[in-house]
């Protein structure tokens, strides 16, 4: 791993009484001016329903509602898979999980990741001359190279997977609730079995574990202090910027903080929102401080609420997935429903975005790939094909024009992992599969095949509540077309340069700072 220090120097100075290491911006030539800065914000588990300016009956996201009014607001946005790993693979790639390789989660004990003849995002910007850096949630391979340090970021503070995967000492609000790490002893065993007892949860700062376990409570501001001061050195060096943050919020534990104490009495998971707005806050009135009129920030989650977390989970909004409901199941998370994967999202650049625009143009998460290379002046890979389009002209108010089309992968629920089994055109959605997903109630609807599939309209029926009539000349006129795209997108990616992910498991990559400690627990000074 030697190499990797030439890339990222761990100059040890106190900051705010911590060792913080400082990313090496030196850079021959000076950029300012030329190439903007990019944000990156991606909440985890959030509703479409979640952000106020969506849904008038959330009155929890001031800040990201100021954002809305001021820069663009995307109401048909789009995950690209319906879980974390297979999205957050297709935002670093701008590829489908068919594609990338990556179609399900990774494990605390997986050997692999995001597969390393994948080309991300931040390693083109850094070829083009950015510095790049990660703060928050990874999740795509936490073993050997498959590290953020190794994959185009020179600075990465954050955890490696969800931030359930591990114990804490402050485990926060969980439904069914897990213990607290175990202390002394052997390690205590919790019959729920998502609960994590054996290791604890741990936290990086680059190459290094630098808490085991993480103290939840505290880790938000972290998040924001590390995100600030990464904004700043890299403004006053003269070098554009790439900086990713992988939100915990809104997933499972909420954390305990002092804003859950309401006095208005609303629940742990408002308290969670107004924690997540204040965070992102932060983040761009930084930005507004430092380099508001070259950066560029996105706002989007990857994917929508965990529906059998009950009330601590979001809200769709109006995509209620009627027709699932009544079936049984949840028809969010997990699944290809719009709940699972139609996410907030919002584009803020002063001077370059419209402000207070609202659009309706059919975007994905994929866009992002694309879209911020071709802004960076960089050129995309050539040697594979990519899912995503660029999506400058909608961002500057020059058009309405996003995908004519979207798949959307199974994500844990029905099917095969990966598989594209949805297909979005237009304001037609045809499923050739459903259920499988669980809802609060612990009842997880029948997988159920499809052929000739379910086709809604949209437009008519957001709710997704009942599909056209098979028989109908609506159904017959668009069923050829869903079949065609289908068949072309299928053959194209067996004609692509696809990549393959290791889901292999070991116990010897569990991160662990102390293997002598019960759960991993680092030795506190």
């Amino acid at each position: 791993m030697g190499w990797l220090f030439l890339k990222v120097l761990l100059v040890g100075v106190t900051f705010l009484g911590s060792l913080y290491p400082l990313v090496d911006f030196s850079f021959s030539g000076d950029t300012r001016g030329q190439k903007p800065n990019f944000v990156i914000i991606l909440a985890d588990d959030m509703g479409w329903g979640d952000l106020g300016a969506n849904w008038a009956e959330t009155k929890d996201t001031t800040n990201l509602d100021k954002m809305a009014a001021e820069g663009m607001r995307f109401v048909d946005f789009h995950a690209a898979a319906s879980t974390c790993s297979p999205s957050r693979a297709s935002l670093l790639t701008g590829r489908l999980g068919l594609r990338n390789g990556v179609t399900h989660n990774f494990a605390v004990t997986s050997v692999g990741g995001l597969p390393l003849n994948e080309t991300t995002l931040a390693e083109v910007l850094q070829q083009a001359g950015y510095v790049t850096g990660m703060i928050g949630k990874w999740h795509l391979g936490h073993h050997g190279s498959y590290h953020p340090n190794f994959r185009g970021f020179d600075y990465y503070f954050g955890i490696p997977y969800s931030h359930d995967m591990g114990c804490t000492d402050t485990p926060g609000y969980n439904h069914p609730p897990c213990p607290a790490c175990p202390r002394g002893g052997r390690p205590s065993r919790h019959l729920e079995r998502d609960c994590y007892t054996d290791v604890a949860l741990p936290l990086y700062e680059n190459l290094n574990i630098v808490e085991q376990p993480v103290n939840l409570s505290s880790l938000a501001q972290k998040y924001a202090e590390k995100a600030t001061q990464f904004i700043q050195h890299a403004s006053a060096s003269g070098r554009p910027f790439l900086l990713y943050v992988g939100l915990a919020h809104m997933h499972v534990p909420l954390s305990r903080t002092q804003l859950s104490a309401d006095p208005q009495g609303r629940r742990p998971y408002g308290a969670g929102l107004r924690e997540m707005d204040s965070l992102v806050g932060q983040i761009k009135d930084k930005v507004d401080r430092t380099a508001k009129e070259n950066t560029f920030l996105w706002f989007t989650g990857d994917n929508g609420p965990w529906a059998q977390k009950c009330e601590l989970a979001g809200s769709v909004g109006p995509f209620t997935g009627s027709w699932q409901t009544h079936q049984g199941g949840s028809p969010a998370k997990q699944t290809t429903w719009e709940g699972g994967h139609r996410v907030p999202a919002l584009a803020y650049w002063p001077g370059r975005v419209p402000v207070n625009v609202t659009s309706t143009a059919l975007l994905s998460v994929l866009d992002i790939f694309p879209t911020v290379v071709a802004l960076a002046g960089a050129s995309l890979p050539q040697d594979r094909h990519f899912d995503g389009l660029d999506a400058s002209k909608v961002l500057f108010g020059r058009s309405q024009m996003g995908h004519g089309v979207l798949f959307h992968p199974n994500s844990g629920a029905a099917g095969e992992y990966g598989a594209l089994q949805t297909v979005r055109l237009g304001r037609y959605k045809a499923f050739y599969i459903s259920g499988g997903a669980k809802a609060c109630d612990g009842a997880v609807g029948p997988e159920q095949q499809h052929e000739p599939p379910l086709i809604f309209n949209l437009e008519d029926d957001v709710a997704e509540a009942v599909p056209l009539d098979r028989g109908s000349a609506e159904y017959q006129g668009v069923l050829p077309r869903v079949r065609e795209l289908l068949a072309d997108v299928i053959l194209d990616i067996a004609g692509d340069n696809t990549s393959r992910a290791d889901y292999t498991h070991h116990p010897s990559v569990t991160p662990c700072c102390n293997p002598h400690h019960v759960a991993c627990r680092c030795q506190t000074p």
